[in-house]
């Protein structure tokens, strides 16, 4: 895995489009990565994540637009599609769904997917235990997928995703249906991936997640995206710092009673009443006059940007 000090995005996606008759589902995406950067894409159900991340990946073609790949060991710029294999030489992928072979090994399973990049049995002899020590699996080398929990299958992508030393990364929603101890044994290796030089496309619905792995965010809705930027530049930028939950049974009244004039916006999703405020001290005073609400005073966080940038409705996919 590279360590080069960045210099250069060692990959670029320019002003990407792609329309399906007359849905457009992505319009005029853009970004770079740099080494040992994680910048994740998040955006409701029928954002455009998935689209944008086939055509990172050659396996969908933009009617507009191109994605480059800079390799950061060196050589010159790979342009999609027409240097697919190449780039994919260099790419690492771990899609949503479980696609691990359930008749091989975990050692085979690693084997198999490196053979597909012509690697020889001396070097896949010499990786496969590296990588299985890196995914915590090394006890379970002889085992088949169908014996390893949730989180534990999830490590081995992981793993078989790094059988070619890739120096880019692309995670589409890694972490779903894990527990959160498996979650966070995801997030420490990816963590470790980042200081070792990768660099990481991820997609997520936590967000969580996305605060604690990545540099920067792009927010997409209706394939197109509105807004870019770290996470805090991204919170200070569109919201109130202090949030104050209330909930219980009266709390809905309050939006519409004195105390909102203590904030500067009010959300209500589902039972719980949410003021955003810059002062949060004369509204918890407030409060007190109702000793049978809970109230939960809390910093703003990506979970409130995400809702109000998108909005709080529920999005089906397709």
């Amino acid at each position: 895995m590279s360590t080069t000090a960045p210099s250069q995005p060692v990959f670029q996606a320019t002003d990407l489009h792609k329309r399906y008759g007359s849905q457009v589902v992505v319009n005029g995406v853009s970004f770079g990565l740099m080494p040992g950067e994680c910048l994740g894409v998040i955006g409701p159900n029928g954002a455009g994540k998935t689209t944008t991340l086939r055509m990172c990946l050659g396996l969908t073609t933009p009617d507009q637009g191109h994605v480059t790949f800079q390799d950061p060991t060196g050589g010159p710029a790979l342009h999609m599609p027409q240097d697919a294999l190449a780039i994919k030489a260099r790419l690492g992928v771990v899609s949503q769904f479980d696609t691990l072979d359930p008749d091989f090994s975990c050692a085979e399973n690693l084997r198999v997917y490196g053979r597909y990049f012509g690697l020889n049995a001396a070097v896949l002899n010499g990786r496969i235990p590296q990588l299985l020590a890196f995914a915590a699996l090394g006890h379970k080398a002889q085992a088949k997928p169908g014996e390893l929990s949730g989180g534990m299958k999830r490590r081995l992508s992981l793993a078989r995703a790094l059988v070619n030393d890739p120096a880019l990364l692309l995670l589409d929603e890694p972490t779903t249906g894990l527990d959160p101890q498996a979650r966070h044994l995801m997030w420490e290796r990816l963590q470790r991936l980042l200081q070792q030089g990768t660099s990481i496309l991820l997609t997520t619905h936590f967000m969580d997640e996305a605060e604690r792995l990545c540099h920067r965010l792009l927010v997409l809705d209706h394939g197109r995206p509105i807004a870019q930027g770290t996470p805090r530049e991204l919170i200070a930028q569109h919201l109130e710092p202090d949030v104050v939950e209330v909930y219980g049974q009266g709390a809905l009244a309050l939006q519409h009673s004195p105390l909102a004039q203590h904030a500067a916006r009010v959300e209500v999703s589902g039972e719980t009443v949410f003021f955003y405020t810059a002062n949060a001290a004369p509204l918890l005073l407030a409060l007190q006059a109702h000793p049978g609400l809970r109230t939960l005073h809390r910093p703003a966080n990506l979970e409130d940007l995400f809702l109000k940038l998108t909005g709080r409705q529920i999005r089906e996919d397709g």
